[in-house]
């Protein structure tokens, strides 16, 4: 079953296959946070110090260019294999505004076409919903008919078409308060 887990060494060896599968393929491991690294080394030292960045990018209080927000990133699962990357950015820049939104996700091309990004994004939402977000943004390739789908049936409304990209809201649901 599709889950969200935080990135661990528990996954390295399904992580690094997957790593050279997207590479492979010649796809973007979108949601990764993996542009941080120009050489990536999918050893067991190489992914702890890619863990440990990555862990490192939600604190909300941690320093970051300005360009930069706190972000969440997830590898998503299923049991015990990765199956791909989302992140979840807490709020956005005039950048993320336009073209890439709160959550960006990716699924290894040998386990697309089973549901786990929509299982994926509907954990995600639960999450951003815990973050105290009101709303979220999802962007997608205009071409990329599947991710656009993933999207609307999520509940996602597009708002327009910029620079390429079909740019979606989806309302969350408050997260009820605990008592005071």
């Amino acid at each position: 079953m599709t889950s969200l887990a935080r990135p661990s060494l528990r996954l390295r060896a399904s992580w690094a296959e997957a790593v050279a599968e997207f590479s492979e393929a010649g796809d973007f491991m979108h949601g990764s946070g993996l542009w941080a690294f120009d050489d990536l080394d999918t050893s067991e030292a190489g992914a702890a110090q890619v863990i440990e960045y990555l862990l490192a990018q939600a604190d909300p209080d941690a320093e970051l260019p300005e360009d930069r927000v706190p972000c969440t990133y997830f590898w998503i699962t299923d049991g015990d294999e990765f199956v791909g990357y989302l992140a979840l950015r807490h709020r956005l820049t005039a950048w993320l505004l336009e073209e890439g939104g709160h959550i960006g996700y990716g699924v290894r091309p040998s386990r697309r076409r089973e549901g786990h990004a929509s299982r994926a994004l509907a954990l995600a939402l639960e999450e951003a919903a815990a973050l105290g977000l009101e709303r979220v943004l999802i962007t997608a390739d205009d071409d990329n008919v599947a991710s656009w789908r993933v999207i609307e049936r999520a509940g996602g409304v597009q708002e327009d078409i910029r620079k390429g990209k079909r740019r979606y809201w989806i309302d969350l649901p408050r997260t009820r308060q605990a008592p005071a």
